[in-house]
């Protein structure tokens, strides 16, 4: 399982969706991203990143963040 992390500045990476793959996590983070400037994102709303600045993804968990709280495998379908 790949999980992905939402960032803002001054706050902890919170973990806001989980994929089988690494390539479907990327496709939804292409996806989701509206624009970069400075190495600030702005995301799609709706999406699992909207609301914040930046993302990680890791293929452990970053953090003690409960994985079943959040989407697995989201898609633009989904909203």
């Amino acid at each position: 399982m790949y999980y992905l992390y939402g960032s803002r500045p001054g706050t902890p990476k919170r973990l806001v969706a989980t994929f089988d793959s690494e390539a479907q996590l990327l496709a939804y983070v292409r996806w989701a991203t509206l624009s970069e400037h400075d190495g600030v994102r702005q995301f799609e709303k709706g999406s699992s990143l909207a609301g914040y600045h930046g993302y990680s993804h890791a293929g452990e968990p970053l953090t003690n963040d409960d994985a079943a709280t959040v989407d697995h495998n989201p898609s633009p379908s989904m909203l």
